[in-house]
């Protein structure tokens, strides 16, 4: 069998930055981030046709990429969806992809994901959908899981499926999207450092305290029933990290002063994004929002790659345009 596209069709997919754990969600819980302002945070893959294999990447941070084209993760996905492909007995034609790189590796907003996302939504578009969005989804992680050393879904599942994500993992069955509150802003500050997910790993403990692990788990209950009943107060509350944050915000410099003038300043909950460095600041007032956000810029960004938005939750998650 064959899989057929247009001949001279493009298909293009983003992706939006992502919010791994949400503090109190430790690997199973996301958020996708969409600018108030319009900023496109994500990276974007385009696909057509070509004779054989080819990638270009552009974007701001495209120069933070390995330079051969076989160690891009958009390769990676390229030839892991071929594969894919043919062990359902179809045929998977040499492309052209271009990666649009816009978000930092290392930044704790799912980079990795975001590029493993749009290229393989992008692909699958490309041919005609062989694969069901649960299945697309469960190849995501497999493949983030072969780049990263262990399958996750806290980034792929909320910038694949967009708003807040909960991570099932029961057969086909990869997350769950959970009820939002329309009103929150997301105020998502990167430092311009690079904290590797390997290094932020290792610095956890092997094993976590009785009293903690009851903590992760009432907290997570707790915060779950408060979104379905709309209940922004006891919500906000839950959103304390005690398994990774005591740790990983030693690798984050300025996180203490910028978690205390967020908190004395109208957030209702201030974290670390995935692994980090970017932290976050949830608050329900704009004005608040802005006045946070002009701090961490001012404050928490080290260098000339930071940057900070204030943003709602991306409800789309990966879109894709044909033409």
């Amino acid at each position: 069998m064959s899989a057929q596209s247009s001949p001279r069709m493009r298909v293009s997919a983003f992706a939006p930055a992502s919010i791994g754990n949400v503090s109190l969600g430790f690997d199973i819980l996301g958020a996708a981030l969409k600018p108030i302002d319009g900023t496109q945070l994500g990276d974007v893959v385009s696909v057509e046709s070509a004779d054989e294999f080819a990638l270009d990447v552009v974007g701001r941070f495209a120069h933070k990429l390995p330079g051969a084209v076989s160690d891009n993760i958009v390769a990676h996905a390229y030839h892991f969806f071929a594969d894919k492909m043919q062990q359902q007995g179809l045929d998977c034609p040499a492309v052209k992809m271009q990666l649009s790189k816009n978000l930092p590796i290392g930044s704790g907003l799912g980079s990795s994901a975001s590029s493993i996302v749009a290229a393989l939504d992008a692909l699958n578009q490309f041919f005609d959908s062989p694969f069901d969005a649960d299945s697309l989804l469960l190849m995501m992680g497999e493949l983030e899981g072969q780049i990263s050393g262990s399958i996750h879904y806290d980034n792929v599942a909320p910038c694949y499926l967009g708003g807040m994500t909960l991570m099932v993992e029961q057969g086909d069955k990869v997350a769950t999207q959970l009820p939002v509150f329309d009103n929150w802003y997301w105020v998502s500050c990167y430092s311009g450092l690079s904290v590797s997910t390997a290094a932020a790993r290792n610095i956890l403990p092997k094993s976590v305290s009785m009293a903690d692990t009851i903590k992760f788990g009432r907290q997570l209950g707790v915060f779950v029933d408060a979104l379905h009943r709309q209940d922004q107060a006891l919500a906000a509350a839950m959103m304390t990290d005690v398994i990774a944050e005591p740790y990983r915000k030693s690798l984050l410099p300025g996180f203490d002063e910028s978690r205390t003038f967020a908190m004395q300043h109208g957030a209702l909950a201030f974290g670390i994004s995935g692994s980090g460095p970017t932290v976050f600041a949830v608050t329900n007032n704009l004005a608040d929002a802005q006045q946070i956000q002009q701090y961490l810029a001012d404050n928490y960004i080290q260098n000339d790659d930071g940057f900070s938005h204030i943003c709602n939750l991306d409800l789309n998650g990966s879109t894709v345009v044909k033409g």
